[in-house]
């Protein structure tokens, strides 16, 4: 397992994360078994959400592991809020209550991350800001991040507080590759070149920020994996299983190394419920794909190289 460091923080983090939104399809000793085994392989970050589950996915977590001082001085702990029935809430009461229900539910007295997970529109930047002061003045949240913005929506809520917006957690794997895209047909009139992240790949190199990718094996927005796909994908999925076979790991690890093998130190977040899989995930922590090999399942992804 690679560890990176945060910029700006104590924390010392795996480049692949454990999702946690499905984890209340499990028993208790199943999802046990699931946490165990990210653990044993190297895993020390568990992404949650107050959504996932409706909060049920907090509970069985730490219901499963038992969570007690020991245990949770093995982990760190990462969630978010803001997605409402129908509606996004930055509002200061609203992330105030979330963040007091996820540390509730995970019976824990802090945070070690926590994100504001969909942009919403109708933020009052420095009431949001206010929220974000309150929870770091008391000790209940550690560091802070987003998920799914782009530059300007972090640099106006940054303009309003004094924590570090440290994480930005995006949707990103093979097939999903608009933070690359635009940044590698610069001025070209090709729908590639059209920037649909407001450059936040360069944006957080510049700024310090660590990018985590979710749905690492997804095509489109939850339309299946495309893994295994050889009718839409069958280019993609014979160089995969080549290079699975070089480096003697699954189809699973390759897709895995791919956005590890960025330089900026990206983190995959792995939200399977199978054990095995996770630890197929895992193995793609480090694996040293060449510019040709990274680029040529760029390529056979269906994106051109100018």
């Amino acid at each position: 397992m690679k560890y990176i460091h945060i910029s700006g923080t104590d924390l010392t983090v795996s480049n692949i994360v454990m999702g946690c939104m499905r984890l209340n399809s499990l028993s208790k000793a199943e999802a046990e078994r699931l946490i165990r085994t990210a653990m044993e392989e190297g895993i020390n970050l568990f992404d949650h959400a107050d959504i996932y589950g409706g909060g049920n996915c907090e509970e069985l977590f730490a219901e499963a592991v038992g969570m007690n001082p020991s245990i949770r001085d093995q982990m760190l702990l990462q969630s978010k809020c803001s997605i409402r029935d129908g509606y996004f809430d930055f509002s200061k009461e609203y992330i105030l209550s979330a963040v007091d229900g996820c540390l509730k539910r995970l019976r824990t007295d802090h945070l070690d991350l926590f994100l504001l997970h969909r942009p919403d529109p109708l933020m009052e930047p420095d009431e949001t800001a206010e929220a974000i002061e309150s929870l770091h003045t008391s000790g209940k949240v550690r560091y802070f991040g987003v998920s799914n913005q782009n530059p300007m929506q972090i640099e106006l809520l940054q303009k309003y507080t004094r924590q570090k917006l440290i994480v930005d957690q995006l949707q990103m794997s093979m097939v999903h590759t608009p933070v690359f895209d635009s940044g590698l047909a610069v001025n070209m009139k090709i729908d590639q070149s059209i920037d649909r992240t407001g450059g936040i790949y360069e944006y957080s190199r510049l700024k310090d920020i660590t990018l985590q990718a979710w749905s690492p094996f997804q095509k489109g927005y939850f339309e299946g994996p495309f893994l295994g796909d050889y009718e839409r994908y069958g280019k993609l999925n014979q160089m995969i299983d080549s290079l699975a076979g070089k480096y003697d790991v699954t189809n699973t690890a390759i897709a895995v190394a791919w956005l590890t093998r960025v330089p900026s130190n990206i983190q995959v977040i792995l939200g399977t419920t199978n054990p095995q899989r996770l630890k197929d995930g895992c193995s793609g922590s480090d694996i040293p794909l060449t510019r040709k090999e990274w680029y040529g399942l760029y390529a056979a992804a269906g994106n051109m190289i100018p």
